[in-house]
C-alpha cells in the first residue's frame, strides 16, 4: 500500500513505519540524555511549589479561615454570637458613659467648691440641673 507523505513523496507504509520508529528512537535517546537535567529542574520546581503550598497552609491556619468558614456555614451560630457581642458592647458603653459622667460631675463639684468668680456660678448651675434631673424632679 502506497501513501503520500507530507513532503510530497510516495512511500510504502512499511517504510514509513520504519522511519517513524527510527525518529522515535532518536527522540528517546535525546530525552534520555536530557533526563537528569530535566529531573533536577523538575525536582527544584516541585520543591518550590511544595514550599509555597506549606506557606499558604500556615497562613490559612494563622488567620483561622476554617473557623470563619464554619461560622458562615452555620448562620444561627453567627447570629447568636453577634447578638451576644452587641449586647456586651451596649452594656459596656452604658457602664463606661456612667463612669465618665460621674467623674465629670465629681470634678465639676470640686471646681464649684473653689468659688471661682464666673466659672464657679456656671458650674454650680450645671451641677444643680443634673442633680434635679437625676432625682426625677422638673427644673
Amino acid at each position: 500500500m502506497r501513501m503520500k507523505r507530507d513532503n510530497g513523496k510516495w512511500t510504502d507504509k512499511d517504510e514509513k513505519d520504519e522511519n517513524l520508529h527510527k525518529d522515535g528512537q532518536q527522540q528517546l535517546d535525546v530525552e534520555a540524555e536530557r533526563a537528569p537535567k530535566d529531573m533536577t529542574v523538575l525536582q527544584r520546581s516541585l520543591e518550590a511549589v511544595d514550599k509555597r503550598l506549606e506557606h499558604i497552609a500556615s497562613e490559612m491556619e494563622r488567620t483561622h479561615i476554617a473557623d470563619y468558614v464554619d461560622l458562615l456555614n452555620r448562620p444561627f451560630k453567627l447570629i447568636w454570637r453577634n447578638l451576644l457581642a452587641g449586647t456586651a458592647r451596649g452594656v459596656g458603653i452604658a457602664i463606661g458613659f456612667t463612669f465618665f459622667a460621674a467623674t465629670i460631675l465629681y470634678v465639676l463639684r470640686i471646681l464649684g467648691a473653689l468659688n471661682l468668680p464666673i466659672i464657679g456660678d456656671y458650674i454650680a448651675d450645671i451641677v444643680k440641673i443634673v442633680q434635679i434631673q437625676l432625682e426625677g424632679k422638673q427644673y
